[in-house]
């Protein structure tokens, strides 16, 4: 299915508008009311939900190798967890995934 330039720009700009909706009805209707407690301790844990969901479908099904698990990606996603656990830092455990990605991606290049 191919799409003409019109109708890209047209889906961008549906997109556009269904994201400012979706963002206005929770941050411009709440205005300056306060939150609950529950929601405020929910809304903490965002961010720890988002990452993983963005680097998993590139860790369980990589583009590169066809879809199919990479040994490498996986041994850096569990040293990232590791790292992460241990330092209680993540910032150490992305650096630290970081290198043993491209370190196991530089051996097999060699092999």
């Amino acid at each position: 299915m191919s799409y003409t330039t019109t109708e890209i720009w047209l889906i961008i700009a549906i997109l556009a508008v269904g994201t400012f909706l979706i963002r206005f009805s929770f941050l411009g209707l709440i205005g300056d009311r306060p939150m609950p407690p529950l929601v405020l301790r929910l809304l903490r844990f965002t961010p720890v939900a988002v990452l993983p969901g963005m680097v998993a479908p590139l860790v369980l099904w990589p583009a590169a190798t066809g879809g199919q698990p990479d040994p490498v990606r996986l041994i850096a996603a569990v040293a990232t967890l590791a790292i992460g656990l241990w330092s209680r830092n993540v910032l150490w455990g992305i650096i630290g995934g970081a290198f043993v990605l491209y370190a196991g991606l530089g051996i097999t290049a060699l092999l």
